[in-house]
Parts: structure tokens; C-alpha cells; sequence
């Protein structure tokens, strides 16, 4: 479902997704990975965070004390893959998704194009999303999006099955480009970047969400999310 055909509302949760034009890499090494999560949390706030901000910022811990005011969505979780990427978000203030995608998605943009010296759009359409309307739904989609990076390893789960549940827990663990170390209790600085102050406590033990999480891995929702 395209952003143009989705309503947002202000107190809810939306699944938000978006990737390369033609599914090109928009992330082609760590560094860019680790880029967009500094973006997730310097273009979530009404005040404008320049890149010439964080290019000055050299030391990796103030990047995540550079003054945003009130933030325009809260992030409950995501995952970078190279191609795409996904986010749990809630919804602050009226028009707060909207506004923190355009800001993620050229400030990104911007970025990757001076870094590659490339021209032109980066992402499929403005972004995707989906209203997260129900328990059910919500409590799956933390799942979903932090068992995206076990195609790495077993590009056939969702057809086949999972072969080596200790190989995907092990590589999961130590995928450092999604939220799930924040909720195995990772102390590391990229967890500012969440606010799950907004969103339901599932998760009240952080050793067994490893556990609540690939719990998942053979389930499959009626509606399919494409990628």
C-alpha cells in the first residue's frame, strides 16, 4: 500500500517500508547502514538537523545528543537489509510520519548520491506503509521486521523452513543493523534511537525475546508484506 493511499492518524502504529529503485542497494557497506541509523534519530524531531551537523560531529556519541526538538514519531523497531528497509513507527503528531520519511528519505538520499557521485532518486516512490490495527498484527510485526536479515543465511526459510535454528539465532544476535539488540538488552548507543514508551509491554524479559522472536519463524500472516 503506497503512502498517497494511506491515511496516517496520530496515535497509531504503521508498518513503514521502502527500497531501491528497480530493488538497486541502497546500502552498500556498513558505514552506510550505520549512517541511516544516526539519520533515524537527527530527522526525528521538528527542528532541521543540516548534514554539515553530524559531518562536524566527530565523536560517535555526541551524534546522538545533537539537539532535534520534540521528536515526530516514536520508532519501535526496524531493520536495514541492503536493498530496503523496515520501520515500526507511532504516530506523535498530525502529519509526524509523513514529515520524518521526507526528512530521513532526502537527507539519505543526499548522502548516498554524494558518496557514490550519482544523480537522481534513490528509493521506490516516496515510502510504503501499513496500518497496524491490531494486537495481533503489532505484536508480529517486531518479529517480522528483526528476522528479515535471516535470508542472509537461509535465503529459503520462508519456503523451506529453517535448517540451522542455531546458525540464525547466532547470526540474528550479531546483526547490528536492527533494533533487536535494544530489546535483548544491548547497551549501546543506537538505542536512543527507539521510544517504547509508546508501544505495549510484550516484551517484559529481555533474555527470552531472542526466543519470542524466532518463536515466529514458521508463522506466515493471511496478508503477505512483499518484501
Amino acid at each position: 500500500m503506497s503512502s498517497r493511499s494511506i491515511s496516517f492518524t496520530q496515535g497509531e502504529y504503521y508498518h513503514i517500508f521502502n527500497r531501491g529503485v528497480e530493488k538497486r542497494t541502497i546500502f552498500k557497506d556498513s558505514k552506510d547502514k550505520q549512517r541511516f541509523q544516526k539519520l533515524l534519530y537527527l530527522c526525528n524531531g521538528d527542528k532541521v538537523v543540516h548534514l554539515s551537523d553530524v559531518a562536524r560531529s566527530t565523536k560517535e556519541k555526541s551524534l546522538y545528543t545533537i539537539e532535534r526538538g520534540q521528536p515526530l514519531v516514536a520508532i519501535g523497531a526496524y531493520c536495514l537489509m541492503g536493498n530496503h528497509f523496515h520501520l515500526l513507527l507511532y504516530e506523535l503528531v498530525f502529519g509526524g510520519i509523513s514529515r520524518f520519511m521526507q526528512r530521513l528519505s532526502t537527507a539519505y538520499s543526499m548522502y548516498f548520491n554524494l558518496k557514490n557521485e550519482r544523480t537522481g532518486i534513490l528509493f521506490e516512490g516516496r515510502f510504503h506503509g501499513r496500518h497496524v490495527d491490531n494486537d495481533t498484527y503489532l505484536k508480529y510485526i517486531y518479529s517480522y521486521i528483526h528476522l528479515n536479515p535471516v535470508q542472509h543465511v537461509e535465503p529459503e526459510w520462508k519456503e523451506k523452513g529453517i535448517g540451522n535454528t542455531k546458525l540464525v539465532k547466532s547470526y540474528l544476535q550479531n546483526y547490528k543493523f536492527s533494533s533487536l539488540d535494544d530489546y535483548l538488552g544491548v547497551d549501546r548507543k543506537e538505542s536512543i534511537i527507539l521510544d517504547k514508551s509508546f508501544f505495549p509491554e510484550y516484551f517484559t524479559q529481555e533474555t527470552n525475546y531472542l526466543e519470542e522472536v524466532t518463536s515466529w519463524l514458521g508463522f506466515q500472516p493471511e496478508s503477505p508484506i512483499p518484501y
